[in-house]
């Protein structure tokens, strides 16, 4: 009937919809789909006296992967009314063939996600193949959108609000033995095979299948808004959700809002309701920040557009990490967990035995919850070896030096390492701030070393920042760059500087928020305004975390690099606040016991109580949306001098280095497209405010003011 979706009745009169959009390695919800849905719900509609039932699946690896990002990036707020219609046709569709009056069954063969999904659950039976890289699930708000073709009404009908929510508001994707006990399966299939003949055996049993929702005296499970338990916990779901959100993502709450209030009314209502707010999201900006980043900028990164070309994959078969701390410690736990064998060095076999045990507690949560079993344990851990010697080094193609931020101490390990290696091994050093190209001068082969920023904690964190030294080659580079794909990590590639890109954008982060702290403002409402501008913690917070000690140390480094290559030094007020918590009030951070915070044993942190007396200053309070702008606008600033002196090279690095790398507000879309959605000439208006009341580093590089003239952004 179509190329998109096939037609095939078979002679026990069950038709076989095989969707296969043309020219796509997966089938979207695009104009291709809604033309080919709505004629063969049309057919089915007029053969449906002739018709046993229907079987909705796939030509593709794939079951279906949800709306046209293409497409909806592209709808304006002028867009609106049309793409409502649109969107009720695409519901409009479903529902018929939810209505036919005939079994129709999801015979789900790969993924479902997102539209994917809907489709199935417009469907009155779904079986999935029996395979772990099958995932279903409703994943919009990631990308700050909600289910706008039936998700939300039926997850709700089907599940209730309550069991509901995590699948609608957090994105929570599931493999097939987890939906089959949740509820969201039927039955589970070997094969493809199998899971058609299931589907005809259920449709010849079940001639007068209907939807729950469809039979009368049908009630949502566990009740709706007005049932006494449902409204206690409504009662306080907006504000716990407030607490997550902190009214920076629209999506979460207008998705708690489309499923009560679509729980109150009924179904056909329910989707008006539903499509309403849909709309309402995808014409918004924040829907189209986190698009544009999450979808297609990271994907242009996955795809390798900063690696250098002409050079085949290596995959890395042995890598050697100087320094059991936590960072080597996590480097060698994401090594090992892509199968890669690890030889994991300290300065004794104890200290090397301790980074190994890192990995074994991390493991044994996993077999604890049922996640792994004993022997795949014990298998992971033999690929871990702990060695005092740099012999154990043999054979080693990559070698990542993860030791304390001291160049001296880096060279020696380095030198030492490289001659155990293998002769063509990368040498790559985890430093957060040292410039590579200096650090690159301990090793014979300078075109072989390379940076390999990770963060902390490694094994939680997506993102590692490869830093290009002076003399690094294309081919080190790329195999960098295939080393960090193989770890299941995102990689940025930026060329050398002091603290890189990711250190000195989160370095104005720390500062300004000290900054302000040294000015009076109160140190409440600089970590309330931070959290509220989208930063997951506040400038106080992280500085203890990663230690007032540690920030003074990689200063006095600096300087000493700065004077020695008769540079000036630069000054900021934060390091007056910095020198008197360490020298003065002895509190350097969360690891000596109080810094910023008091870290009281058992109980959650509090602000150190003697903050207000030493630092508040009532006439210094300044306005919440100064807080919050100073904190956004100085990191944005300072990436765009990063990208003025070449330290970036792509958007795509900047944004997702940013959100991934130092935890820049996701609402944004990073720090770039932050300033393309303020609008670039209201964006260096408002940091010119800001130079002038709180200072110079404010003021707009002139990669700003020449993109503000051409009317140019990012």
């Amino acid at each position: 009937m179509t190329d998109a979706i096939r037609y095939e009745k078979g002679q026990d009169n069950i038709v076989v919809l095989t969707m296969d959009m043309p020219g796509q390695s997966a089938n979207t919800m695009n104009a291709t789909y809604r033309a080919a849905m709505a004629k063969v719900v049309e057919r089915l509609e007029a053969e449906k006296d002739n018709l046993s039932g229907v079987i909705v699946t796939s030509a593709k690896k794939t079951f279906f992967a949800g709306g046209d990002l293409n497409e909806l990036v592209k709808v304006t707020k002028a867009d609106a009314e049309a793409f409502y219609g649109m969107i009720l046709q695409v519901k409009g569709d479903l529902r018929r063939l939810e209505t036919l009056g005939k079994p129709v069954v999801a015979a789900i063969n790969g993924a479902a996600l997102g539209g994917g999904w809907e489709i199935a659950l417009a469907c009155h039976h779904r079986i999935a193949l029996n395979n772990s890289s099958v995932q279903l699930g409703l994943p919009e708000v990631t990308l700050g959108l909600l289910p706008g073709g039936g998700g939300v009404v039926r997850m709700v009908r089907l599940l209730g609000i309550e069991k509901a929510l995590p699948y609608l508001a957090e994105g929570k994707k599931v493999r097939p033995d987890a939906a089959l006990k949740a509820g969201l399966l039927h039955e589970l299939a070997d094969n493809a095979d199998d899971m058609l003949a299931k589907a005809r055996a259920w449709i010849a049993a079940n001639p007068q299948a209907a939807q729950p929702w469809d039979v009368k005296g049908y009630k949502i499970p566990g009740g709706t808004p007005s049932t006494p338990a449902v409204a206690q916990m409504l009662a306080i779901a907006p504000s716990v959700l407030r607490s997550k959100t902190k009214g920076c993502f629209p999506a979460p709450e207008k998705i708690l809002a489309a499923a009560v209030e679509g729980a109150q009314v009924d179904f056909d209502t329910a989707q008006l309701i539903e499509a309403r707010y849909f709309t309402e999201l995808t014409t918004g900006q924040v829907a189209k920040n986190m698009i544009n980043t999450f979808w297609f900028q990271l994907n242009e990164i996955n795809a390798g557009q900063s690696r250098p070309q002409g050079f085949n994959v290596r995959p890395t078969k042995k890598v050697g990490v100087l320094g059991a701390g936590m960072m080597g410690a996590g480097i060698a736990y994401v090594s090992a967990a892509a199968g890669i064998e690890v030889v994991l060095k300290d300065v004794s076999v104890e200290a090397a035995e301790k980074g190994k045990n890192y990995s074994a507690k991390l493991l044994e949560k996993k077999v604890a919850k049922g996640h792994m079993t004993a022997e795949k344990r014990d298998a992971f851990l033999g690929l871990i070896t702990p060695t005092a010697s740099e012999a154990d080094f043999a054979g080693c193609d990559l070698i990542i030096e993860a030791v304390f931020e001291d160049r001296d101490l880096k060279a020696k390990v380095t030198s030492a390492a490289e001659s155990a290696a293998l002769s063509d091994a990368v040498i790559a050093s985890n430093t957060s701030t040292l410039p590579i190209t200096g650090l690159a001068t301990a090793v014979q082969n300078a075109e072989k070393f390379i940076g390999l920023h990770f963060f902390s904690p490694v094994d939680k964190m997506p993102l590692v920042e490869i830093i290009r030294g002076a003399q690094t080659n294309d081919e080190t580079l790329a195999r960098a760059f295939d080393y960090v794909l193989q770890i299941k990590k995102t990689p940025i590639v930026v060329n050398d500087s002091r603290g890189f890109f990711t250190s000195r954008v989160f370095g104005t982060f720390t500062n300004e928020g000290l900054a302000m702290l040294g000015e009076g403002v109160s140190a409440a409402m600089i970590e309330a305004e931070a959290r509220k501008a989208g930063m997951p913690v506040g400038p106080l917070a992280i500085s203890d975390e990663v230690s007032m000690s540690l920030m003074a140390h990689i200063r006095q480094q600096t300087v000493a690099d700065l004077q020695a290559e008769g540079k000036a030094v630069p000054e900021h007020p934060a390091f007056a606040v910095i020198d008197l918590m360490l020298h003065e009030f002895k509190r350097p951070g969360k690891a000596a016991g109080g810094g910023f915070y008091d870290y009281p044993a058992g109980g959650k942190k509090r602000l150190w109580s003697e903050l207000k007396q030493r630092f508040e200053k009532a006439e210094a309070q300044i306005s919440a949306e100064d807080v919050r702008d100073r904190i956004l606008f100085i990191q944005a600033i300072e990436t765009v001098r990063c990208v003025e002196e070449g330290v970036l090279k792509s958007v795509a690095d900047a944004n997702i280095g940013s959100i991934f790398g130092i935890g820049f507000a996701a609402w944004t879309g990073g720090a770039l497209q932050f300033i393309n959605q303020y609008g670039v000439k209201d964006f260096v208006a408002r940091a010119e405010y800001l130079a002038e009341q709180y200072g110079e580093r404010f003021q707009p590089p002139a990669l700003l003011l020449e993109k503000a003239a051409k009317g140019e952004g990012f």
